[in-house]
Parts: C-alpha cells; structure tokens; sequence
C-alpha cells in the first residue's frame, strides 16, 4: 500500500516549537467552499474542473484576458499577480475559503500576509512556492538542512566564478538560472569555450532579472523518475500517500514521454520514498508534490520538487483511479484520497511555438483526419490545447497523448503511434 506517516514533524527536530496543523476555516451552513486559482493555463482548466466535481466555486486569475481557465471557472478575474498590493487587495475582496498558487508569477509577500492572517488557507504554503522557483534555496535545503544526496552543485554570480567551477569540477557540467521554469534557460558545458554562452542565456531567461546561475555535474545514471507524493492532514497528523513511480524522457525539446510504472528495485523505491518524504514535510502543506529524482542501480538523487501538478503527471489521466489534478484538489480540501493505478500508460506531450497551436484554421477536415487515425490505436486518447496560455512566444503544449496496456513498454508503443499522427498537425 503506498501510505505512510508523515513521521515526525522537522521543526521538532530542529529543536523549534511545532507548528500546530491548519484547521480549514469555518464555513455559514450548506455554503460552497471557494476556491481561488491563481494561474490559469491549460493545467489549471483540468484543476478548475476537479474542484468543481467536489462542490467547489472556484475564482480563476491570471494576468490576461480568456485564458484557458477562464471558460471554464465560476468567475475569471484579471490581475496583475506579481503586484503585492492588487493581489492582496483581491483575496480580501473576494475572501476565498483557499487560495491555491498554478503559477510562480505571483506576488509570494501577499500570500504570505494572507496566511499570516489564518482566515484564509494558501496552498503550497508560501515558503513552497518561493523555494519553487529559487533553486538555490531548495538545493541548500535538501543538501544542507535535510542532508539529502544530490549531484554535486555549486552556485556562480559572475562569468569568472562560473569559470572557475568549470576549472574545478570539469566537464560535462549543467548549467541552470537560479529561478525560472524548469529547462528555461538551461546549457550543458563540454568545454571551456561553452561557459560564456551558457551564463548569458541563464541570466537571460525568465522574466526576473538575475545575475546567479547553479552548475552541477552530470551524474551517470539509469533513468529518471518523478515520485508523485501526496500530502494530506488529518486528526492524528500529517500523511503522505505516493503514487506509482512515473518514468520520464525528453525528446529533442519538442517531445516529454512519460510511463508509468517506472520499475524500480524494492531498495530504490524505499530510498525514493524517503527522500521525497523528507523534502514534502519540510515543504509542509497540502497537496501534490512531483519530486523528481535521479536513480542509478539502488542509489537515489534529489535533482528537484514540483509543488502542483505538473506535466510529468498527465499520465495519471489514464493510469490511475484519480488523476494527479483531483488528488491536488482532494488533499487541498481535506477530503479522502488513494493513489490506486487501474492500469499501466503511457503520454508523450507536445510542444511548439505561438504560431503551432491548434486554431480554426488548422481545424476541420485534417484535423478530423488526424484525430481518427490517432484514436484508431487501442486503448488510446488525445487532449488537444489551444493557443499559448500566457502572452509570451515561449514554446508551449500542443497536446498530450495517451495509452494503457498491459504493461508500461507496451504502452510507449502505442503511444508514439498517437503521438506519430498527431503530428501532422504541427
């Protein structure tokens, strides 16, 4: 059964006084919860939806105008998130029973006045949601304060600090922005000459301005794996509950192809688990945690943390009783959860620029076409998206497609046969 305790709480063990558990806010008599999703992309549609299913309202916003999102929530809301002020002014405005982060674009000081203030749950806790997209933040803490193993890794504020990491470590090494999504901005160093280009294109992506890139040695490894954690609160304390693990690749940038269940050795999955419950606790909260990790033979790495559903886990869309979008609604609204897979599967997500998306014009006979030659493969299914879902020309989902079967091998099979179909329509 893939249960267990919480164990015990990491501030005890700091030797700090515990933090007693939030109680979700009283509610008047028969009154819907609230929701308040701030992001509203195309992930954030599916997330609309489950909290919906469980009785939720929920309050979409985002920065622009009909995003994804919005045609599907009770009430879309356009906001600037990043502005301290217009985001705190609109939660005590609205007063939602939880407000719940699918974006780092957000003003992390009002989530913070707001949770200070006890009225209003935050999921991910603020602490979360800063550490998600400060690299070296989360790293100190899994390596230094939670002793967790990872690569090796060092942090640069200048071209000639990066050099000299270079010097030191030698090559391969990785280069990353301390902020900013994952893969953004990201360079792999083979030889001095690399260094340069590669701090340029780090300190120039994202939207945050930033003189401070994290180098790490590239670790030999077996494969790759994303351990879905679930965190829930109850009476007798914290729970985390873990899904099967999800096996993931990415293909030239432009493919993610993800399986579950990744096989993995009984002693490698307990170590996975471990470390995915140490980095969770210490997160706090509740919610769905995609921990990724770096597995050679029986020895497991913390590589990083996802702290809301993400792509890795649209392979629960099929392969589990509930997908990773409704166990994130579930366990943030305090209700029952499992983690049961019903079958093995199989999704390949594809990405393209602005001009890729599916449009009207694309629409109609070909693609009429093409949904019947994908779907013709057994046990399969496609969700096609939009336009971009924020108003910048980074490469965005085009569509994820989906199989089960017997087994996981047999599943990315059949999924590269959707995949294949789909895309003629690029």
């Amino acid at each position: 059964m893939n249960e267990s305790s919480a164990g015990p709480d990491p501030a005890a063990e700091r030797g700090e006084e515990p933090q007693p558990q939030a109680t979700p806010p009283a509610r008047p008599g028969g009154a819907r919860p609230t929701v308040m999703l701030l992001g509203a992309g195309e992930l954030s549609r599916d997330l609309v939806l489950a909290f919906q299913r469980l009785g939720a309202e929920v309050i979409a916003v985002d920065r622009y105008a009909d995003a994804p999102a919005h045609a599907v929530a009770d009430r879309a809301v356009v906001v600037k998130m990043s502005d301290t002020d217009a985001l705190t002014a609109l939660i005590e405005r609205e007063a939602p029973q939880y407000v719940v982060a699918e974006s780092t674009a957000v003003a992390v000081d009002a989530l913070i006045t707001v949770a200070e203030r006890g009225s209003i749950e935050v999921f991910p806790t603020p602490r979360a949601i800063r550490l998600s997209f400060d690299r070296e933040g989360l790293r100190r803490l899994a390596a230094d304060e939670l002793g967790l193993p990872t690569a090796p890794f060092w942090f640069a504020g200048s071209v000639e600090e990066l050099t000299a990491i270079a010097q030191h470590a030698g090559f391969p090494l990785v280069v990353r922005p301390v902020t900013g999504p994952a893969g953004t901005g990201q360079s792999v160093l083979l030889r001095h000459d690399d260094v340069e280009p590669a701090w340029q294109r780090a300190i120039a992506a994202g939207h945050i301005a930033q003189n401070r890139v994290m180098a790490e040695t590239v670790v030999d490894i077996d494969y790759e794996v994303t351990l879905l954690t679930v965190r829930t609160t109850g009476p007798a304390g914290p729970t985390l509950r873990f899904c099967e693990p999800i096996g993931h690749q990415q293909r030239d940038g432009e493919a993610l192809e993800i399986w579950q269940p990744q096989q993995m050795s009984p002693a490698a999955l307990d170590a996975a688990k471990s470390v995915a419950a140490r980095i969770v606790n210490s997160l706090g909260g509740r919610g769905v945690y995609g921990v990724e990790l770096l597995v050679r033979d029986d020895e497991v790495y913390f590589s990083d943390v996802r702290v809301r559903p993400h792509d890795t886990g649209l392979v629960t869309l099929r392969s589990q009783r509930l997908s990773h979008f409704e166990l994130h609604a579930r366990a943030i609204m305090g209700l029952a959860v499992d983690t049961i897979m019903i079958s093995p599967a199989a999704a390949e997500v594809r990405y393209g620029g602005a001009e890729a998306a599916v449009t009207d014009e694309t629409a109609g006979a070909d693609l009429t076409a093409v949904m019947q030659e994908a779907l013709s493969v057994p046990e399969s299914d496609v969700r096609l998206f939009g336009g971009p879902d924020d108003e910048t020309d980074a490469p965005h989902r085009l569509g994820v497609a989906l199989a089960t079967a017997p087994d996981a091998t047999a599943a990315r099979g059949q999924v590269r046969r959707v995949s294949a179909a789909l895309n003629r329509l690029g």
